[in-house]
């Protein structure tokens, strides 16, 4: 029985966020539970109460992404604006370490396909009445186009508004690079 839960979610959100700054700098494989725990100074064996290993502590924060991801789709209010509402709802900073780590240099690819698998891309895309041999690739080109931006957004540390991204993504699916390349 937990008899102070304030105290175990604060010691297990030092963990999160000590994996996340870790992981956000170097490969999980290079990530000891003997260095995520003398940085977050807790012992060892408060790890293990919390967490099975460090793969288990990664899924956790990839899973509060993930449910960030739907809880803000399952709130939003203009249909068919899914991008912008995981743009705007991501671009909060309780969750910018977690989003820095998951999509940074050393995130996984299962969690990319995780957060493919999450969003309704459908929606997104108006395809009625094309090209259905087409359709698989034109869904791929904008799906890896929002990805790559949004991983760029997140690394360059959100240095556009939120706003703009959705807008980039969109015109580039749209109408491609010249608008941006033109000087």
């Amino acid at each position: 029985m937990n008899k102070q839960p304030q105290v175990t979610n604060h010691t297990k959100q030092v963990f999160i966020d000590t994996f996340c700054t870790l992981y956000s700098q170097k490969p999980i494989e290079k990530i000891s539970v003997q260095t995520l725990t003398t940085i977050a100074g807790f012992n060892r064996s408060t790890f293990y109460q919390h967490f099975e290993d460090i793969y288990q502590l990664r899924n956790a924060v990839e899973a509060s992404v993930l449910a960030e991801v739907h809880d803000g789709l399952a709130n939003q209010s203009t249909p068919n604006q899914e991008l912008a509402t995981i743009v705007n709802c991501l671009d909060d900073e309780r969750y910018f370490s977690k989003l820095q780590a998951v999509l940074g240099p050393h995130g996984s690819e299962h969690f990319l396909n995780r957060l493919k698998a999450e969003i309704p891309f459908e929606k997104l895309l108006n395809f009625s009445g094309k090209n259905d041999l087409l359709t698989p690739y034109l869904k791929e080109v904008y799906v890896a186009t929002a990805f790559a931006l949004f991983q760029t957004w997140i690394q360059q540390g959100k240095n556009l508004p939120a706003t703009d991204l959705s807008t980039m993504v969109e015109t580039l699916f749209q109408q491609g690079a010249a608008n941006y390349l033109k000087a």
